[in-house]
């Protein structure tokens, strides 16, 4: 008799529901409270800050030029990008910085993960002390850093006295400075910290237990790299990678205070036409071009490297 009037109870409340009828109001769930207000913050920052700039730097690469007011209404015109579809320096210019920034990325990767190797594995209870001095750098000033490098590599600088003082040259050497190889050089250095971090956050995921049952298999410590330590910290390199790789197109301090004409980039040009020129417009059409290169860039990357499938080798 119970359980007939329970699921009357039970039916009643279905078909008052599919009716529409009002309910009581449901206590509301603490877990969804927390995520809205750990999530709106970042989104709102993120609007504000990356989305609609962009969007406004789009909308503006898109103006004939910047007469009247930069909110006006205006005719869309694909002018700016038909003129530098038909520039060939910038875009040789633009090719040329992503294969410095393919190198640069290379580079910074491949020696962040040594030190990021010996963090998670081999500093033991000296980890901590050795991470803080991996992230001394990031107390001063970026400028600071990049004019560090101008003032070791300059004819008086540092390389050169000791060189100097060696007895290897006579006369200080002219070409550490203001070309290519030197912008190559300060930017690894500015990022190889950059890349060991998200090298570390994945080494630190691998369960040291793996090593132990791959050496009582007989596997020699470069084959428990090969096949347990690399493929597992894969995701980790790539992501370094793309840190790396993807502001490094655009850079243009760097190439600015130690590249000199020779080792001018991309970002130079983009940043002459905002300032020395003043034709936003074009310089928003450059910005955009080298945005969706790059972007496009990644995606082919990410799908001739798959993180997944390397996992599964």
């Amino acid at each position: 008799m119970d359980g007939d009037v329970g699921r009357g109870q039970g039916l009643s409340v279905i078909l008052a529901r599919r009716a529409g009828a009002p309910q009581g109001a449901r206590p509301a769930d603490p877990r969804r409270r927390t995520f809205w207000a750990l999530a709106l913050p970042p989104a709102l920052g993120l609007t504000l800050f990356l989305v609609a700039p962009l969007l406004f730097m789009a909308a503006l690469s898109f103006r004939t030029d910047l007469s009247g007011t930069l909110l006006a209404p205006f005719a869309p015109t694909l002018k700016h990008y038909a003129q530098l579809a038909a520039t060939t320096p910038f875009l040789r210019s633009l090719g040329l910085s992503a294969l410095t920034a393919l190198g640069v990325a290379a580079t910074a990767t491949a020696l962040a993960y040594p030190l990021a190797y010996y963090l998670a594995f081999r500093a033991g209870r000296r980890a901590a002390f050795y991470l803080v001095l991996l992230l001394v750098p990031f107390w001063t000033s970026y400028l600071l850093r990049v004019m560090a490098w101008k003032l070791m590599l300059g004819g008086e600088g540092v390389v050169n006295s000791l060189l100097m003082s060696a007895g290897i040259v006579e006369e200080p050497i002219a070409a550490l400075l203001y070309n290519r190889a030197a912008v190559i050089v300060t930017l690894v250095y500015v990022w190889i910290p950059f890349a060991a971090l998200p090298i570390l956050a994945a080494l630190g995921r691998v369960d040291v237990r793996l090593h132990e049952a791959a050496a009582d298999l007989y596997a020699t410590p470069f084959q428990q790299f090969r096949r347990v330590t690399l493929p597992l910290s894969l995701p980790g390199v790539i992501a370094a990678f793309l840190m790396v790789f993807i502001p490094t197109v655009g850079e243009y301090v760097t190439p600015l205070l130690v590249g000199g004409t020779s080792g001018t980039m991309y970002g130079n040009i983009i940043q002459d036409f905002f300032t020395r020129a003043a034709n936003w417009p074009y310089g928003s059409a450059l910005a955009m071009v080298m945005l969706v290169g790059t972007l496009g860039l990644v995606a082919v990357g990410l799908r001739l490297v798959n993180p997944r499938r390397l996992l599964e080798r």
